[in-house]
């Protein structure tokens, strides 16, 4: 038999109304109680049973906002993939979503798009923008109630629930493990990413120069740039670049903007002196990937980051009970052309 919430009351000796308030957060229990319960729960691998889901999600008519800078930025199209896919899977228990999307780093667009959905959801899924206006916003959506979780990017500071995605600042030192191997440690490299203001780019660069100054001495940074997740902003960046340090051989993108950056390189007629390295697996990769400009690419499962996050968020409002990890990170894949 399954564990029931009579079990656990026992085993707490508390009545069944005292484990139901705790394990589905309707408050009025004292602290060391709901602790206690709690503890219980998880030490029996207690989850509600799907009939009683069914009828808790129902009841509560759940409304899962999810909010990506996913505009022009083809990373996003396989998480909303796994986001569409959670939601086609939980479909007996009457979910629905509701979708906002802004261009690039903008972090009025994305105060808006919280601010347009804040009072018509029962949870939010976020990629955040690095800023403190947008902590602030987390902040402030939980505590009216709403609880929040982050997706793809982490931010610091914010009492989000918890959060799914990669590790950035490993995915930095497997980039640099496998450009040293590829040029066999020598290389003059520019290094792109989409914006300061996102916190994983920026581990991604740190992470890429800490295994440079650790292991590889005849690898030099020579140039940075921003590509603010735009392909022709990202040609032209990678151009000037270029013309700038003639002697770049090496391209380290940390964010999007791939196609337009590899593009650059070839308009200049060195595509034949180039190694690039990047994250994630979209076309435009693919196809530099299948020319040879490409050398690896770096996946983050998106898939797997969307559709995680909607089962996890759905779970907690239904039984109550807070994830077990605040962090659910997904394995960094090495890609070349031989498993593209």
């Amino acid at each position: 038999m399954g564990v029931t919430i009579k079990k656990i009351a026992e085993l707490c000796g508390v009545s069944r109304g005292t484990v139901d308030r705790v394990l589905n957060n309707r408050g009025n229990v004292k602290k060391e109680t709901e602790e206690k319960v709690l503890r219980i729960a998880k030490q029996l691998n207690y989850t509600p049973n799907m009939a009683a889901k069914t009828l808790a999600a129902k009841r509560k008519s759940i409304v899962i906002g999810i909010i990506l800078p996913a505009e022009g930025n083809d990373f996003f199209d396989d998480l909303l993939k796994g986001v569409y896919q959670a939601q086609k899977e939980l479909t007996d228990y009457g979910i629905s979503l509701m979708v906002k999307t802004s261009k690039g780093y903008d972090v009025q667009a994305q105060l808006n798009n919280i601010d347009e959905i804040s009072g018509k959801i029962s949870a939010l899924i976020i990629d955040p923008i690095s800023d403190v206006k947008i902590e602030q916003k987390i902040n402030r959506l939980i505590e009216t109630g709403i609880p929040v979780s982050t997706v793809n990017t982490d931010i610091e500071g914010s009492k989000r629930l918890f959060y799914v995605g990669s590790n950035y600042t490993k995915g930095g030192e497997i980039a640099c493990g496998m450009l040293a191997l590829i040029t066999r440690g020598k290389a003059n490299i520019g290094i792109l990413s989409a914006s300061g203001k996102h916190i994983g780019h920026i581990r991604r660069i740190n992470g890429f120069k800490k295994i440079c100054q650790e292991k590889y001495p005849d690898f030099n940074v020579l140039a940075y740039g921003n590509t603010n997740d735009d392909e022709i902003q990202s040609y032209e960046v990678t151009k000037s670049m270029i013309k700038e340090h003639p002697e770049i051989d090496a391209l380290y993108i940390a964010g999007s903007g791939v196609y337009g950056a590899c593009r650059a390189i070839i308009a200049t007629g060195r595509e034949k002196d180039f190694n690039v390295i990047c994250f994630d697996r979209v076309p435009g990769t693919i196809e530099m990937m299948e020319r040879g400009l490409i050398k690896a690419t770096i996946s983050q499962q998106p898939y797997t980051q969307g559709n995680r996050s909607v089962h996890f968020m759905f779970n907690y409002l239904v039984s109550g009970v807070k994830p077990e990890k605040v962090q659910y990170i997904v394995k960094n894949e090495i890609r070349i052309s031989e498993n593209i």
